[in-house]
């Protein structure tokens, strides 16, 4: 069996392959551009991809292919209708990422709530240490007992954000954008009340027709002027003009993203243009870049593989 590893760089410079050396015979390619792609899957049985394009395009010469490894959650990147035609399992890695993102999600929350980077700065100009209190309250902040978190996407993410935000005092709020009722014990509101009641508002969803462009600047506007958004899922899901013209008019009163809408970020994108990080931090895209949770996706794709050759339909999309 043939296994064809597309983009080995996404999973970061100090992994090893070894669990796939084990299912046979193992091609690497740190990265693949999608015009590179259909000679590098040409005689594959099995393909690891990330962010690639996996779709009649790419994969059509692929006589062999039997089997479609995705190295993440999301699939928006995979044409389902032309694997099914085809007859090509496809499977991703489903729950790996739970703790590195919630952990992220707080991390994202206290830089901006605490206004950790003003204060750092205050330090390390010298100004603390030509003082004469031993505390300086330049910036204002709030602690997260008693304010209301409100949550999209109510998957393993979400639900393990909102139990932390609960061990914080906050009340948790949460909404579907595809309307599906939650088994949960969070309260469940419509849209426009998950806007204007919460503090805090994260997205854990998926990036589908619900959510695209959900987040729009009628939406911010919705909000409180003291709220703090927090997007850790997609970036489309965000109307990037928008929420740059929110924050600059006041509307909410910050933002912390780990995800675009196009990855690596544009030059071109507005949000460049807010340079104070008290009001605006953008992470590149490493929520789930823990080194536990990267190692895990490695082991995680090589028990798919195994799966698939079982006939296991665990973590099967198609």
């Amino acid at each position: 069996m043939k296994i064809v590893l597309l983009e080995a760089d996404s999973l970061g410079e100090d992994m090893v392959f070894t669990p796939f050396h084990k299912l046979g015979d193992v091609v690497i390619y740190p990265s693949t551009t999608e015009a590179e792609m259909p000679e590098r899957v040409k005689d594959a049985d099995v393909i690891i991809a990330n962010k690639l394009p996996v779709c009649e395009k790419t994969i059509r010469n692929a006589e062999n292919l039997k089997l479609v490894c995705v190295t993440a959650t999301g699939i928006n990147n995979l044409d389902g209708d032309y694997l099914k035609k085809r007859g090509i399992a496809a499977y991703n890695v489903a729950g790996y990422s739970t703790n590195g993102v919630a952990q992220h999600t707080f991390a994202l929350l206290f830089y901006i709530l605490e206004k950790l980077r003003y204060y750092d700065d205050y330090v390390k100009s010298g100004e603390y240490a030509r003082g004469t209190c031993f505390s300086h309250f330049g910036q204002s902040f709030c602690e997260l007992e008693g304010k209301t978190w409100g949550i999209i996407g109510l998957g393993a993410i979400g639900r393990r954000v909102a139990e932390l935000a609960k061990v914080f005092g906050c009340h948790v709020i949460c909404y579907s954008a595809s309307g599906k009722k939650y088994d949960s014990p969070y309260e469940q509101v419509e849209f426009e009340e998950l806007l204007s009641r919460s503090d805090f508002l994260s997205v854990h969803a998926p990036l589908n027709a619900h959510t695209e462009k959900l987040m729009t600047l009628e939406a911010f506007r919705k909000m409180k002027k003291s709220a703090i958004f927090i997007n850790v899922a997609r970036g489309a899901i965000v109307d990037e003009e928008g929420l740059y013209t929110a924050l600059t008019e006041g509307s909410i009163a910050g933002a912390a993203l780990d995800v675009l809408t196009k990855e690596p970020m544009e030059l071109s994108n507005p949000l460049l243009k807010i340079q104070d990080s008290k009001k605006l931090l953008i992470t590149p895209h490493i929520g789930w870049a823990a080194k536990e949770t990267r190692f895990r996706v490695v082991e995680e794709v090589a028990e798919n593989i195994r799966r698939f050759q079982a006939g296991d339909m665990k973590n099967r999309v198609y």
